[in-house]
């Protein structure tokens, strides 16, 4: 049994990663901001297990963290803004939390070595996901050019103007930060990687590919897509999709999520490493949304196909499973169809406000929707 630090804790990943670790027969507290469009008007803590002890308080504070780490054995960092469209005008307020809260940490970290620390990272830090070209090589570095002039094909095209391939993305593919959110998950890893070997901390990086489940934040229009898709299906809306709807993304159930947050804390092979969590399969957007409507009894609900690009968003990313395989052992084990059920029945329990119209507007208003 091990005394356990979540970081943002009380959150959609968190509160299940606590479930996970007190089912495992561990001890856990959370530190969580509790902030509203994250958690709503409410507590918002009312659906984290009662057993986990809850610190209310900010991620950047010194005193907080250090009270936190006390009697801590190890640390599970998830406090973060999440929001790849939010982060390009919300710049301060993302950097602050991500790239400054994740230093407080490793600072107060100092003073109160943990033997190992596994912090959440994305699969936003990839850019545009790994590609083939005609001749069979790969290509790392694909780019989409031109989409504020009105960029009919939405593919990444190579030098002569052929579309690319898109294949599973490894670990290995350079970073291409395309979004300030990127950027500071980035910096968390890296933070991760450089403060923990001189301090004797074990550290480990998980980039999470699209997270779902019940428990998301129906109301928070900069989420999962699932989420704001439930959300908009619950208020009789159409989803919003961006661009033509045929995007290539994974979908990772945040029970296997959490699953690996809990054997990337036991594993001695997981120290040093930074692996991707998801479920190895590629799904369109569109074809999420269809079947998300039909899930929910929605299907008379068409998406809308907005034929315009965010800023920030990539064409395809889907993961390549095989280094958490071999070396955690992790394998997806939730039916895509099932956990859609499982997160349909639990939408249809809730009330969600649908601020969908809210973001899109401000994303205009600030140039960014191309």
């Amino acid at each position: 049994m091990e005394h356990i630090l979540i970081t943002g804790g009380a959150g959609f990943i968190g509160r299940s990663v606590a479930q996970e670790l007190l089912r495992r027969g561990n001890e856990v507290r959370v530190l969580d901001a509790l902030i509203e469009q994250v958690h709503g008007a409410t507590d918002g803590s009312r659906m984290l297990d009662p057993q986990a002890e809850l610190i209310r308080g900010d991620i950047r504070n010194k005193d907080v963290v250090r009270k936190a780490l006390q009697g801590v054995d190890v640390v599970i960092h998830l406090a973060a803004e999440v929001g790849v469209g939010q982060s390009m005008y919300e710049v301060e307020r993302y950097t602050s939390t991500n790239d400054v809260g994740t230093a407080v940490l490793f600072e107060a970290l100092i003073d109160n070595p943990v033997r190992r620390v596994v912090t959440a990272s994305s699969m936003s830090i990839y850019g545009e996901g790994l590609y083939r070209d005609a001749e069979g090589e790969l290509v790392q570095d694909a780019e989409r050019h031109g989409l504020k002039d009105g960029q009919a094909n939405w593919e990444p095209l190579d030098d002569l103007g052929r579309p690319l391939t898109p294949v599973p993305t490894p670990e290995w593919k350079r970073p291409n930060l395309a979004s300030i959110y990127a950027l500071n998950k980035y910096v968390q890893e890296r933070t991760t990687h450089i403060m923990s070997t001189p301090y004797g901390i074990e550290g480990v990086c998980l980039r999470l590919f699209n997270v779902y489940g019940p428990g998301q934040a129906l109301s928070n229009p900069y989420t999962g897509v699932l989420a704001i898709f439930a959300s908009r299906l619950l208020n009789g809306q159409q989803p919003l999709i961006f661009e033509d709807g045929e995007q290539r993304r994974d979908f990772v159930h945040v029970s296997d999520v959490a699953r690996a947050f809990a054997d990337a804390l036991e594993l001695p092979q997981a120290a040093g490493g930074t692996f991707n969590i998801g479920s190895g399969k590629d799904r369109s957007v569109t074809e999420v949304a269809t079947e998300l409507a039909r899930a929910m009894g929605k299907n008379q609900i068409q998406p809308e196909i907005v034929g315009k690009a965010r800023i920030g968003d990539i064409r395809h990313c889907f993961c390549d499973t095989n280094l958490a395989a071999d070396r955690l052992g992790f394998r997806a084990r939730q039916d895509f169809q099932q956990g859609l059920a499982e997160l349909a029945e639990w939408v249809a329990q809730q009330t969600a406000h649908d601020r969908v119209e809210q973001m899109r507007a401000e994303l205009e208003a600030r140039g960014l929707v191309a």
